[in-house]
């Protein structure tokens, strides 16, 4: 059992190691939603997948030695959690430590991680609706209506309000 335990406190330090480089990349993430930097975006992304790749690898193995630490205790790993296995080590305040502490690292870890990727998710929402509403823009410039000039004989010689281009200029 202690092994396992070992094992399992190492697993979650790793797994906090791997939070807590995503955490950087998402700090890093920011500044580049906001100036719309997409080659960045797309780097920092790719560097996200690579780690989010080591977590799951970390993740399967975490969740074999908790099958084993089940076994062991003749317990359902499903109902299986850390703050348990931290009351099961009442008798070995070290392992007990270790475990608690890496514990509340991962949780504090995640948590900041969850908040620093809300705020990007917001920054992105707000950069589509933008796009969304330049989109609007300049279609709406395309369809406006006509002025009201007319000619002597009655006809209309109105022009359309906005853009005379006929398209799109890359130039711009």
């Amino acid at each position: 059992m202690a092994s396992l335990m070992e094992e399992l406190i190492h697993i979650l330090d790793a797994e906090e190691e791997k939070y807590k480089d995503l955490l950087e990349l998402s700090k890093q993430k920011t500044p580049v939603i906001i100036e719309g930097d997409i080659q960045k975006l797309q780097k920092i992304t790719d560097e996200e997948q690579l780690i989010v790749d080591e977590v799951a690898a970390l993740e399967q193995k975490r969740q074999s030695v908790m099958e084993d630490i089940a076994n062991v205790l003749n317990t359902d790993v499903k109902t299986l959690k850390l703050s348990y296995l931290e009351e099961v080590l009442g008798k070995r305040p070290k392992e007990r430590e270790d475990l608690g502490n890496v514990h509340d690292r991962l949780k504090a870890t995640i948590g900041e991680l969850m908040v620093i990727n809300d705020q990007n998710r917001e920054l992105i929402r707000q950069s589509l609706d933008m796009i969304d509403f330049n989109l609007s823009l300049a279609k709406a410039m395309r369809t406006a209506p006509e002025t009201g000039n007319y000619t002597k004989d009655a006809s209309n010689a109105g022009s359309v309000l906005g853009s005379a281009q006929g398209g799109f200029d890359a130039k711009q």
